[in-house]
């Protein structure tokens, strides 16, 4: 991996909040966007942001459901997403 890519992902796993919804993800697997908000006492749009985020460095995988957007942990997570959920 290239070192550039290595530093862009751990600059989105080292943030408590991503943190929490990757920990949250991790043992509830299919979670809204107001759910997430709700567990870890944020905003929907501060939530839906890190969510974003998490999803463009393909950390988390979304689903669109009726009116509602369900994230969870990518079906191929990478090498460093793995190391952190098994710290979680």
């Amino acid at each position: 991996m290239r070192e550039v890519e290595l530093e862009r992902q751990l600059k989105v796993l080292a943030n408590r909040r991503r943190l929490s919804i990757l920990n949250l993800l991790r043992k509830r697997k299919d979670v809204n966007v107001s759910d997430v908000a709700e567990a870890i006492k944020l905003s929907f749009t501060s939530t839906s942001r890190h969510l974003t985020m998490l999803e463009r460095m393909g950390f988390v995988e979304k689903e669109q459901k009726s009116l509602n957007v369900y994230y969870r942990i990518t079906s191929a997570p990478t090498d460093s997403l793995r190391k952190v959920l098994n710290l979680l």
